[in-house]
């Protein structure tokens, strides 16, 4: 099993992401959707979070250029940036939605200079938009983006095409089709729910 397929189950075993085919959650969007996803969870489980950090670590090593600051998408994405940062013994600064209404009206938190390479880590990328606004903000500082590394994607095709856009590369530990395939294979879900989770998603 690859670390990709064991963070899919466990993502599922401690209901950081849930899915019902028969019963729709509701997003913040006001879309209609069978799952939900609240990596946030894995903050409270050493073993599952050192296991992203070392499929974060995992995909760093593989990067032609390598980061020389981490930064981390308020709010969920910072304590895993942090945990990254440590690991590969590198600065680590984050990125706020918007700049601070008081003090200095810092949008980037930690020093940030002109030419240095960065990973920006998030929890989930769904349209990607957040993601992005923060690879944008770290760019108007002059810093270089290698690529936007996410826990999970729902693989919507608008998420595809605005990194595109934004000329970003991004990449995550797993996704929507892993999970769908995890549960299939442990028989939690039928061929028919299979084929209408993957029908959800790529109508989106």
């Amino acid at each position: 099993m690859t670390l990709s397929q064991e963070l899919a189950r466990d993502l599922l075993a401690i209901k950081a992401v849930q899915i019902n085919p028969n019963k729709y959650f509701t997003w913040t969007s006001g879309i209609q959707s069978p799952i939900y996803c609240d990596n946030r969870l894995t903050m409270s489980y050493p073993a599952i979070r050192k296991k992203i950090a070392e499929a974060f670590a995992q995909k760093v090593e593989a990067m032609e250029e390598k980061p020389d600051v981490i930064a981390g998408c308020a709010t969920a994405g910072i304590p895993h940036a942090a945990w990254l940062a440590d690991r590969l013994g590198i600065p680590m600064v984050y990125v706020r939605s918007k700049p601070k209404g008081h003090g200095k009206g810092n949008q980037i938190e930690g020093e940030i200079k002109k030419d240095q390479k960065v990973v920006v880590i998030e929890d989930l990328i769904s349209t990607g938009g957040s993601s992005i606004e923060s690879a944008q903000a770290l760019q108007k500082e002059g810093a270089e983006v290698l690529s936007v590394l996410a826990i999970f994607t729902y693989g919507l095709k608008k998420s595809v095409q605005q990194f595109a856009a934004a000329n970003l590369a991004f990449s995550t530990i797993t996704n929507f089709d892993e999970l769908i395939d995890a549960l299939f294979n442990d028989e939690k879900l039928t061929n028919d729910e299979k084929i209408k989770l993957l029908d959800w998603r790529n109508q989106l």
